[in-house]
């Protein structure tokens, strides 16, 4: 389970550039079910069965940086792709997909910064990626405008603590392969969708195709569990799964929800509630699907997302799974 996890983690899979991951994941889960890949580039994956269409989402892609233009002395401008803080940025390693090239983000050196720069942060415009290429010649040897790249990050395990990039929402895409491995009398459908970090594109083509009248977004949430004021925490690493209320796309399915909660509470599973409403996620989409689905999100709590020191707590995984499992259980009665 933790290996799956660190497979797909460690994959590059930058939001409009999923093959990589896409192929690891197909590979994974060849003779589960029916497996069919959209126009689009989701991934999907069919378990035939009778009575309800149930769907399972979570997200292949994750945030990175797209080359805009190469400079003549050979530094690399980018745009970030997804939301990241560029306030982290400077000194951080990238990797690109394509040429599987690695570079570091740079600025200008502090000695250079009069006072009055040091105090405010860097602004995408003075970050450039730097390759080691003294001309722009040497640069396009290797990097072409339209390029992709990723934070470079090593998968780490710190006892019980989980450390590397994409996390969001690559531990999504693991508790669904997971799920996959039992068996339902319903009609299953797990999709592994592209582009949410750039607008939930890639589940609206699932959803339209699959026409679910359940589902269950999978996904690694804000935990903020380090901030000053416990207000700010939204989740809290190793206190269970977060099962979301609302957030700025979608608010759960009341029922749903109290079915979660409830067999959670029967099964003594730590939860916690998803706190505050910001950000969104693929069921900001998949609930407005044909005359709506009945939707609901179990998330991973996951701190300092976005970025590449992303963190999750082993328990949370293991116990939002096994929570996943009986949820999925409890639907075959009702």
């Amino acid at each position: 389970m933790i290996y799956m996890l660190k497979e797909y983690a460690t994959a590059f899979g930058v939001s409009g550039c999923e093959g990589e991951i896409r192929s690891i994941i197909k590979n994974g889960v060849e003779g589960i079910g029916d497996i069919s890949i959209d126009k689009i580039g989701n991934l999907i994956v069919h378990k035939k069965g009778n009575g309800k269409k149930v769907m399972l989402a979570a997200h292949m892609d994750e945030v990175g940086f797209i080359v805009t233009d190469i400079l003549n002395d050979g530094r690399i401008k980018f745009a970030p792709v997804g939301g990241i803080d560029t306030r982290i940025l400077p000194s951080k390693r990238v990797i690109f997909g394509r040429s599987n090239l690695k570079g570091v983000i740079g600025a200008k050196p502090i000695h250079l910064q009069p006072l009055d720069e040091r105090k405010k942060p860097f602004s995408l415009k003075d970050l450039f990626i730097d390759i080691g290429a003294q001309s722009l010649e040497e640069a396009s040897k290797f990097i072409r405008i339209g390029d992709y790249a990723v934070f470079e990050s090593e998968y780490i395990e710190l006892d019980e603590v989980i450390k590397c990039k994409a996390l969001d929402d690559r531990v999504g895409c693991a508790l669904i392969y997971e799920a996959l491995k039992d068996n339902y009398k319903f009609d299953l459908y797990a999709a592994f969708t592209v582009q949410e970090e750039v607008g939930l594109r890639g589940a609206e083509v699932a959803a339209k195709y699959v026409m679910p009248e359940i589902a269950i977004i999978l996904e690694g949430t804000t935990c903020a569990d380090i901030a000053k004021e416990e207000r700010d925490f939204v989740t809290t690493l190793g206190g269970g799964p977060a099962i979301s209320i609302m957030d700025r796309t979608s608010t759960a399915n009341i029922n749903l929800m109290k079915r979660i909660v409830e067999i959670a509470k029967n099964n003594n599973i730590p939860f916690q509630y998803r706190k505050g409403n910001v950000g969104g996620n693929d069921a900001g989409i998949i609930h407005k699907t044909g005359t709506g689905c009945i939707t609901a999100t179990i998330s991973v709590p996951t701190r300092y997302i976005h970025s590449p020191v992303s963190m999750i707590n082993k328990k949370d995984f293991e116990n939002t799974l096994k929570l996943l499992k009986l949820v999925l259980y409890s639907l075959e009665e009702d």
